[in-house]
């Protein structure tokens, strides 16, 4: 099993005529991944590698059974992209797009809630999710691991990646990056809700950043709701107070939001954490082996 993505997902990647989009859909089809349309408004009736392309995403539901769409849409589009995901009932939603007006997000966000959550949304600002040997919705990289028992959320996509392939010999149930925006569509404690259900999943590796309490948050959900074990780690232990660093939501304002608390709150409940990405697979592997 998986979480969210699987070999049964069908596929659609909204701006698939793009540059990035028809890149990254050639690398999703090399993955595996069962994608079986793309959307551009104005070149219905073109294809890409064979791949039909509709004009809306109700036309392309309607004829090709999609469930799952890659938005590779420009920022200022990003929001009525998402929007027509939603009414046209696609269950999973992939926003890729950086630099989204938070308040554009805000807005996707709780209009996918307002329609009874039928659409699970993942990001914006996110390389995607993979289920290695399954399917792959995004940008990460198909070939640095395998299918395995460890579960991953992250927001950082670089460290998705290194995670990945340090661990690559145990291998990945799924690896969700969820994005570091100030406001995601899918968060730590939904993945960790998902994986603590799947009976596949033995493991779960949560990587965090400063900024917000998201990792707090997440920690006080482990306690009470996930018995399978966790390993974290925290981006930013020597970013400057203040700053915002890489990803939108990673400032430190004071005490709040820096990676000694966000670390504290989940040694309190259990949740090794490691200092490094490197000192964190090296948990995930003690803890496995220890299995």
């Amino acid at each position: 099993m998986a979480i969210f993505l699987t070999e049964k997902s069908r596929v659609l990647v909204q701006g698939i005529t793009g540059t990035e989009g028809t890149r990254h859909t050639r690398r999703m089809v090399a993955a595996g991944t069962n994608i079986v349309a793309g959307v551009t408004p104005g070149k219905g009736g073109r294809n890409v590698d064979g791949i039909p392309v509709f004009d809306t995403c109700a036309d392309a539901v309607r004829a090709t059974g999609a469930d799952v769409t890659v938005v590779f849409v420009p920022p200022r589009f990003a929001k009525a992209a998402v929007l027509e995901a939603v009414d046209a009932g696609l269950g999973l939603a992939v926003v890729l797009t950086e630099g989204i007006p938070v308040h554009d997000t805000a807005e996707f966000w709780a209009y996918a809630r307002g329609t009874g959550n039928r659409t699970r949304i993942i990001g914006p600002n996110c390389p995607g999710l993979i289920s290695p040997g399954q399917s792959n919705a995004g940008i990460i990289p198909a070939d640095i691991t395998k299918r395995g028992r460890i579960g991953l959320v992250s927001k950082s996509g670089t460290l998705t990646y290194q995670m990945m392939y340090e661990l690559r010999d145990f291998g990945f149930s799924t690896c969700v990056g969820i994005g570091g925006d100030p406001i995601v569509g899918t968060t730590h404690i939904d993945c960790l809700q998902a994986f603590e259900n799947d009976p596949e999943t033995e493991a779960i590796v949560m990587i965090g950043e400063i900024g917000g309490d998201a990792e707090e948050r997440a920690a006080a959900y482990i306690a009470e709701h996930v018995s399978k074990p966790v390993v974290g780690y925290v981006a930013g232990f020597t970013a400057p107070e203040g700053k915002t660093m890489g990803h939108a939501g990673a400032i430190v304002s004071g005490s709040s939001g820096t990676a000694l608390a966000k670390q504290e709150a989940l040694e309190a409940v259990g949740v090794r954490v490691g200092r490094t990405p490197s000192e964190t697979a090296a948990l995930m592997r003690e803890t496995l082996l220890a299995r």
